[in-house]
């Protein structure tokens, strides 16, 4: 059993066949509008506006709408009328599925239940570090913002998958490595496919096809959302009293996986993407 979205449930089973799950996913995506998008068809955000929050979330931990209302763009009336209409018209996958002829209504609930059992021990909001772990705040501090950020930076949808402990990390397509001393030391460490790598570049370039960008420019914007991540990680540190100081982003061969440097300790927290992928996150601690 692994982490795993309710559509990619329903391939592994046979019950939808991937080519179905990706007309749920493009029907989902067009009706399920980010809330800078659904603010932007209301007439309330323009495109600037949408811009100068996105930057700002770079550099604080704050959700897209709470940022705008800082930033004196919304008031906290039309913040709350945002989310109503984005609460009102979500989609979900399983409905989805039924519109494009993948499901049956009569079908879904009992999948719906057997998706559930499935995922029962994965269903929770909580970071948990494993224990024995020096300085758990930060690191769950850490993982909390990566997956933060993966969220309001990359634009990517993803279920977390539990924290644990390795020996090693697996093979990927590219790795972001950053180191980082001072209260705490170590490397932060991202892996991803040249799947997901193209869809940060196209967050990150903020351009709708990367197809023809050049491998460097795409290493490059992997570099720069764990720069991202990292910054946020040293700001938030110091807010619990720990200093940490950071060096720049570079990329890491990993073509047999990465085994940690000797006195260090491998914590793994990874996303598990809607198609099935994975982003591969860690952290070497010095011990």
């Amino acid at each position: 059993m692994a982490v795993k979205f309710f559509g990619q449930f329903l391939v592994e089973k046979g019950v939808v066949t991937r080519e179905v799950l990706l007309q749920a996913i493009e029907l989902q995506e067009s009706v399920n509008l980010s809330f800078g998008a659904t603010a932007m068809a209301m007439g309330l955000l323009t495109e600037a506006d949408i811009e100068k929050v996105h930057n700002a979330q770079r550099c604080e931990d704050l959700r897209f709408g709470d940022m705008a209302v800082k930033l004196e763009l919304l008031t906290a009336d039309q913040m709350q009328q945002v989310l109503t209409r984005q609460k009102n018209g979500h989609l979900y996958i399983g409905e989805a599925l039924v519109k494009v002829g993948g499901l049956s209504a009569d079908d879904l609930p009992r999948y719906l239940d057997e998706f559930k059992a499935d995922q029962a021990q994965y269903a929770t909001d909580t970071v948990s570090i494993p224990a024995g772990l020096a300085n758990p705040n930060i690191w769950e501090m850490m993982v909390d913002l990566s997956h933060k950020m993966l969220t309001r930076v990359a634009l990517l949808t993803f279920r977390p998958e539990p924290c644990f402990m390795a020996n090693r990390l697996p093979r990927k397509d590219v790795y972001a490595a950053m180191d980082f001393s001072g209260d705490v030391s170590g490397c932060y460490l991202m892996g991803v496919t040249t799947d997901a790598q193209a869809r940060i570049a196209r967050a990150i370039l903020k351009e709708a096809n990367v197809d023809e960008e050049p491998k460097e420019v795409l290493d490059d914007t992997v570099m720069e959302f764990i720069n991202v991540v990292c910054g946020n990680i040293a700001a938030k540190a110091a807010q619990l009293g720990k200093s940490i100081e950071i060096a720049p982003p570079r990329i890491v061969e990993a073509s047999a996986g990465i085994v940690p440097p000797p006195d260090h300790l491998c914590l793994c927290f990874p996303a598990c993407l809607a198609e099935g992928d994975h982003v591969e996150l860690a952290v070497f601690i010095k011990e």
